[in-house]
């Protein structure tokens, strides 16, 4: 008898050092907006393992780059060039404002190539990043540290200096901060793990100018509202405000690990030979799928498709927020990154309405101490939708 979730959870917390709270599911398979565990049970996918796995579990013809890939080239490292991370550069470069590419393997190592190419190209004794409260840009200690959230900090103090962090959604502030040592404003169009909080397109637009008016490079973290996410390719292209460096990863491989640093020609030329480097960085395999997902978004139709889906889907949340004013006040995100806000009194079982879900099948999270946050695969369907909507519509009466 193959063994089940209990004995996979069992042998995992035997092994694995503590530091994620996981469900008590050990995940076999999956397909499309759907995940089955190691006892049969399936369950409707709205987290897409963290804004990752945006074409859907095992995507056909992802697995069919990976496959074919594998048994081709699995690495040969940044020494040599190979065909599927100089297909990928040229498929971001042609579809940003971009000029030149640095691969990585995780969003943090994007955001860490961001730092260093910030540093070195301002010059000596410009070394200051100003990013905002309630972000987050990676678990690596500078990554940290440009992360305005006290909570993730703790216990690792010291940390790396140079980084400090205005209020959100207040541009004066991050004026007063500017100082002879600044050389970036680090942000997300959209901060996810904070609660799904959107930055207003003024207020990106003042951070542009500020940028412009004391010679700073503006970073763009688009981890996780890059590769259409929401609505278009990159958050930047509806907000009408452009930056000079942009980082990518989490959907940019629909799984595989695989991050990428964007910038313009004339700021990626501080950074020569031996400045920066990754041995994984653009590994073929991860590549080869990251150029699958990019021609699959970059398909006629697909990214007009995710924007209506969206419009339907924050149609019936809001039916939902409607039903329940005692538990949630309304919707906030942009394309498929969207939260359900809730009350000071809902605030209290959001964690026990994530838990009720996973019961019936739904995966979300809770995320901010203030959202139920739904990231499900750009080709998430009405009816998938639907579901969604009814299992936690069903959850919701039962604690309003």
């Amino acid at each position: 008898m193959s063994e089940g979730n209990a004995e996979w959870t069992a042998r995992g917390e035997q092994v694995f050092i503590g530091t994620y709270s996981r469900f008590p599911a050990a995940m076999v398979r999956g397909e499309g907006c759907w995940l089955t565990d190691a006892d049969g049970n399936r369950y409707l996918d709205f987290l897409a393992g963290i804004a990752v796995c945006s074409l859907g579990h095992c995507h056909p013809a992802v697995t069919e780059a990976v496959c074919r890939q594998a048994g081709e080239l699995m690495h040969v490292s940044n020494l040599f060039h190979t065909r599927p991370q100089v297909e990928l550069a040229e498929l971001l470069v042609a579809n940003s404002f971009a000029d030149r590419v640095f691969m990585a393997n995780s969003g943090a190592e994007a955001n860490e190539a961001a730092l260093k190419l910030a540093r070195i190209h301002s010059g000596e004794g410009r070394y200051e990043v100003i990013s905002l409260s309630g972000s987050f840009h990676g678990r690596t200690l500078a990554t940290v540290a440009a992360t305005g959230q006290p909570r993730f900090h703790q216990g690792f103090e010291p940390l790396p200096q140079g980084f400090v962090h205005a209020g959100f959604g207040d541009p004066a502030e991050v004026e007063r901060l500017v100082n002879d040592r600044t050389c970036a404003i680090l942000c997300e169009p959209l901060q996810g793990e904070s609660g799904v909080r959107p930055l207003e397109p003024a207020y990106l637009e003042a951070i542009r100018k500020i940028c412009d008016r004391h010679g700073l490079l503006l970073i763009f973290d688009e981890v996780q509202t890059g590769m259409g996410r929401t609505g278009t390719l990159f958050a930047y292209e509806q907000l009408g405000v452009t930056p000079d460096i942009m980082t990518l990863a989490k959907a940019l491989g629909n799984g595989l690990p695989i991050g990428a640093m964007l910038t313009t020609e004339k700021i990626a030329a501080s950074l020569g030979v031996g400045t920066h480097a990754s041995t994984f960085g653009g590994n073929p395999v991860a590549a080869a799928a990251a150029v699958a997902v990019m021609r699959e978004m970059l398909a006629e139709g697909f990214l007009a498709g995710v924007r209506e889906r969206s419009d339907y889907f924050v149609s019936r949340l809001q039916e939902l927020a409607g039903r329940f004013p005692g538990l949630t006040t309304g919707v906030r995100g942009r394309g498929m990154l969207l939260g359900l806000v809730l009350t000071e009194r809902g605030i209290g079982l959001g964690p026990e309405i994530v838990q009720r879900l996973f019961a019936r099948g739904v995966l979300i999270n809770f995320a901010g101490n203030r959202v139920l946050r739904f990231i499900p695969p750009l080709i998430v369907g009405r009816e998938e939708i639907d579901l969604l909507i009814g299992r936690l519509g069903e959850v919701l009466a039962e604690m309003a």
